[in-house]
């Protein structure tokens, strides 16, 4: 059963996990132009997915809004396994640290519900860390969004110089969650509580 954080409402979860994986294709795939494997034309999957955990938003119990994949870094991750040169250092990984991957906002949204989605899914983030014992959050972002992310008010942090891959400057990132996350979260106005179901489901049968 998916934890449940925010408005407790019926959920289907095969649905949900077809709506986030159809939402990535239609931004990572079709807007952004990502090179990405696809399933079926329709969602995109990737290897990582078969050890993940998704925090989902959702409308109506199924009605995608946004979600985030969550790898853990004691085990095969995006950082480690493809960008460790991003890093300045050794990458960071332990069992109370995961990768953000795939941060997903639905394109079918006006732009303040974008920005709402986008706020609720990081204030999830952090009431899920503090209620799992995850202690940080590493991951790989585009310039411009890493300055977005660091507006955030929690404590977001580079672990390395920008560095161009395939057209793109990338930046290795780390994000620190404690006691004081959500009331930095609150006092850059970035805070929203989730009022949509979200679900953390996990699929690889290994319960990680």
């Amino acid at each position: 059963m998916p934890e449940e954080i925010g408005e407790q409402i019926e959920v289907d979860e095969d649905g949900a996990m077809r709506a986030m994986f159809r939402a990535r294709k239609e931004v990572f795939i079709d807007l952004l132009k990502w090179d990405l494997p696809v399933l079926a034309n329709e969602f995109e999957v990737d290897q990582f997915d078969t050890q993940a955990e998704y925090l989902i938003l959702l409308e109506e119990g199924v009605r995608h809004r946004a979600s985030t994949r969550l790898l853990r870094t004691d085990q095969s991750h995006l950082l480690g396994d493809l960008y460790p040169h991003l890093c300045a250092g050794p990458v960071p990984t332990g069992p109370t640290i995961r990768e953000i991957t795939r941060f997903c906002l639905d394109r079918h949204q006006r732009a303040s519900e974008r920005r709402s989605a986008r706020n609720q899914l990081v204030t999830a983030l952090a009431e899920h860390a503090l209620a799992t014992g995850i202690t940080a959050y590493t991951g790989v972002a585009e310039q411009e969004w890493f300055e977005q992310i660091r507006r955030f008010g929690w404590e977001c942090e580079a672990l390395g110089q920008p560095v161009v891959h395939e057209g793109r400057r990338l930046i290795a990132l780390h994000i620190r969650v404690n006691d004081e996350t959500i009331g930095r979260l609150q006092a850059s106005g970035v805070y929203e509580a989730p009022r949509m179901m979200l679900a953390a489901p996990r699929i690889g049968g290994t319960g990680r």
